[in-house]
C-alpha cells in the first residue's frame, strides 16, 4: 500500500507500549513519535489526534481486505464508540488524556493514493464514516486497549456525521451546523457563513 505521492505521515501502525499525547504546536501531531507532513490540513491544536472506529474499519474489509489499526491514517483506533455519532465538542477520556471532538476528517487524494484505490475519495465519502479529529484538553499517556469514556456530550445534536455530510454532500444542511455554537471550529463556521451570504 505504498503510493508515490511525496512525503506523507498517513502510514500509522499500532504500538505496544504507552504513547504520550500532548497539546501540539501548530502543524504538529499531539502523539509522541507521530509525524505531520501537510500542516495545512493536519495536526495543530484542533486536529491533534485523528480517531477512527475499529467497527468502521471492519465495514471496509470486504472490499479492501484485512485492515490494521492506523491504516486510514488514524492515530487512535477506538472500539465500542460510535465516532460518527459523536457530537462536536464531545469530551472523551482515554487513559490519562482528555480529548475533545472538533471536526470530521475530509478525505483527500493522499488517502486515496495510500490505499491505491481509484475512486476512493468518493467511496469513503459515500460511506459517511469519516472518523473524528480531536484537540487535547489534558495531556497524558494512553495504552492500547484503554477504554474511551464519554465525559461530556454538549447536547446540541450536531454530530461528526452531520458536519461531514453538510460539508461534502448535503450543503443545504450547512446552516444547521451553527447549532453547535462554540463547538463549531471557526474555519467551518466561516464556510457556513460564506455559503449563507
Amino acid at each position: 500500500m505504498l503510493a508515490a505521492t511525496g512525503t506523507s505521515g498517513i502510514d500509522k501502525r499500532p504500538v505496544p507500549g504507552p504513547v504520550h499525547i500532548a497539546i501540539p504546536a501548530d502543524g504538529a501531531s499531539g502523539l509522541a513519535g507521530d509525524t505531520v507532513c501537510d500542516a495545512r490540513h493536519h495536526g495543530g491544536t484542533d486536529k491533534a489526534v485523528y480517531a477512527y472506529a475499529r467497527e468502521d474499519l471492519d465495514l471496509f474489509e470486504p472490499d479492501l481486505g484485512p485492515l490494521h489499526a492506523g491504516v486510514f491514517g488514524e492515530n487512535l483506533t477506538t472500539r465500542g464508540l460510535e465516532v460518527t455519532g459523536a457530537e462536536l465538542g464531545e469530551r472523551w477520556r482515554v487513559g490519562g488524556v482528555l480529548l475533545q471532538v472538533t471536526a470530521p476528517r475530509i478525505p483527500c487524494r493522499t488517502f486515496a493514493a495510500w490505499l491505491e484505490r481509484d475512486g476512493w475519495v468518493r467511496t469513503f465519502t459515500a460511506a459517511g464514516r469519516p472518523g473524528a479529529y480531536l484537540r487535547v484538553l489534558e495531556p497524558g499517556p494512553v495504552h492500547a486497549g484503554d477504554p474511551v469514556a464519554v465525559e461530556r456530550r454538549p447536547g446540541h445534536g450536531v454530530t461528526v456525521g452531520d458536519a461531514f455530510r453538510a460539508l461534502l454532500t448535503e450543503p443545504a444542511r450547512l446552516a444547521g451546523l451553527l447549532a453547535a455554537g462554540d463547538d463549531l471550529l471557526p474555519e467551518i463556521r466561516e464556510k457556513v457563513l460564506r455559503r449563507a451570504s
